[in-house]
């Protein structure tokens, strides 16, 4: 089985606020869970691997939006891959699709971690276990180079809360992108569809940590750097691509037939 597939409906939780449609940053929560369900059945999800007192951690994740998203309660299928395995790093490369037309595509990167002392391991028992399919959703995986700031747009500052946490006690990658969200300017979010997304994840965070979160204009105005920070040392990197969406091309969904009219009861 070189790729998993699994099959989700958008729920409520994932809509967006103003076309019924899944929101972007969503998509790459049914990536991970993908990728989670896809471990398990090779016994290396993260509950197996903490027997052996190790964990996943995802380092980099790019995705691009191809295509418009799915409305709510549509079904979508999410494929993953390991697309490259080397002496450390596991890339994990996947596919959304909608009506067999893929909305979303892009790589991640993710290390085995000792518990003991908190550095990658050797991902041979990741090569012995998954089949590697060399497909890659950017024909390569190139290091990602931060694009240069021009101007502070906003900034914020959190505390880690308990709704932060994941399973290992560390906050979760979502809730480093809701940080970043919430820094987003608005009227971009209303006028505009996220075209692009690259996180790079460089530290871990714990319960009670005060985190910034600056968000900064590039050259490219429709391109957006936001980064989050923990005593002046980035945490984690996030870079946006918008484009802009004219009302009249905005479309309207009081005659879409969404999937759950043609539910019996």
């Amino acid at each position: 089985m070189k790729r998993y597939t699994k099959k989700y409906n958008v729920i409520l939780d994932n809509m967006d606020l103003f076309e019924y449609r899944l929101r972007p940053i969503s998509a790459i929560m049914y990536l991970q869970d993908a990728f989670a369900r896809y471990t398990a059945t090779k016994s290396m999800a993260a509950y197996d691997l903490f027997a052996k007192n190790l964990y996943w951690v995802v380092a980099e994740i790019n995705m691009e939006f191809l295509d418009v998203l799915p409305y709510w309660s549509e079904e979508i299928e999410v494929n993953v891959w390991f697309s490259e395995v080397s002496k450390l790093k596991i890339y994990v490369d996947y596919e959304l699709k909608h009506d067999n037309k893929p909305f979303a595509k892009g790589s991640s990167l993710w290390f085995l971690i000792s518990r003991e002392n908190l550095r990658p391991v050797k991902a041979d028992e990741v090569a012995e276990k998954f089949e590697i399919c060399s497909d890659m959703a950017f024909g390569e995986h190139k290091k990602f180079i931060l694009p240069q700031a021009t101007e502070v747009y906003r900034k914020i500052e959190h505390i880690n809360n308990l709704s932060d946490i994941d399973f290992n006690k560390h906050v979760n990658n979502k809730s480093y992108i809701n940080i970043a969200e919430m820094t987003a300017p608005d009227e971009f979010k209303i006028s505009h569809r996220l075209k692009h997304l690259y996180i790079r994840f460089n530290k871990e965070t714990f319960l009670g940590d005060v985190l910034t979160c600056a968000t900064n204009r590039t050259e490219n105005q429709n391109q957006f750097t936001h980064i989050i920070e923990k005593d002046g040392v980035s945490v984690c990197d996030i870079v946006t691509v918008w484009e802009k969406i004219n009302d009249e091309n905005r479309e309207s969904i009081v005659n879409y037939n969404l999937h759950v009219k043609n539910e019996k009861l």
